[in-house]
């Protein structure tokens, strides 16, 4: 049994929980991902089964494309909802400045980032604050697709946007470098030309999945952009 598996990632659960759970579903067969989403985002993401494992680079280096709620005038320890908030009352301009092309970015400190061997997340859960180093990036959209005012009662405004980026990207990143926002809701619509329309959800706990709806590796490879090359 060898091939790709698109699901749709519900939130709550991680990536490795995915991988485990297909793996179960499977009997035991060999799976992995190509590219990891935290665990309160939701959307597509490729579980690779058998000798599909092999073509994991391949697959990760693929574009993403996200649509992000994010919350304004404040902020998280964590760029998303799990983290420490800070009520500021600071909203971004409407529309803020919203940088494409090549860019430097710190990844935040909560994530897997590893610093002198170590993931960034444990040493922030010991309370340390490491200094992330920086890396190159690229965006290709970055689009504001709406914004709510601030509500009476002194509800904070939210926006959406909609953003297309090289793998490696930390979108909670770039969220919160428009000031003072973080991610409420992130989700992964699209890996390259595989989208979440096309997902499935994850079998039920416990129930053998005998048909899972396997991509052929093969036809997975032949949908790459360098495909034929």
């Amino acid at each position: 049994m060898d091939g790709v598996l698109l699901i749709d990632k519900p939130a709550g659960i991680s990536s490795h929980d995915v991988v485990a759970a297909v793996r179960r579903s499977l009997g035991g067969a060999r799976t992995g991902h190509a590219g990891t989403l935290d665990p309160f985002a939701t959307g597509l993401l490729l579980v690779l089964v058998g000798k599909a494992t092999k073509a994991q680079r391949a697959l990760m280096s693929l574009p993403k494309r996200y649509e992000v709620l994010a919350q304004l005038g404040a902020l998280s320890s964590t760029g998303d909802p799990e983290g420490e908030i800070t009520r500021t009352g600071r909203v971004p301009p409407d529309p803020p400045p919203l940088p494409t092309g090549e860019l430097r970015q710190r990844p935040p400190i909560h994530s897997a980032v590893k610093i002198e061997g170590e993931r960034a997340y444990r040493r922030a859960r010991r309370g340390e604050r490491p200094l992330m180093p920086e890396r190159l990036i690229t965006v290709y959209s970055f689009r504001q697709t709406w914004r709510e005012p601030a509500a009476a009662g002194g509800e904070l405004p939210r926006a959406a946007f909609a953003i297309e980026c090289a793998a490696g990207t930390y979108v909670r990143s770039l969220i919160a470098d428009l000031g003072d926002a973080y991610c409420l809701e992130l989700r992964r619509t699209a890996i390259g030309p595989f989208a979440v329309g096309d997902a499935s959800p994850l079998p039920p706990r416990g129930v053998p999945w005998s048909e899972p709806p396997l991509l052929a590796l093969d036809a997975a490879l032949a949908r790459l952009p360098d495909a034929g090359h």
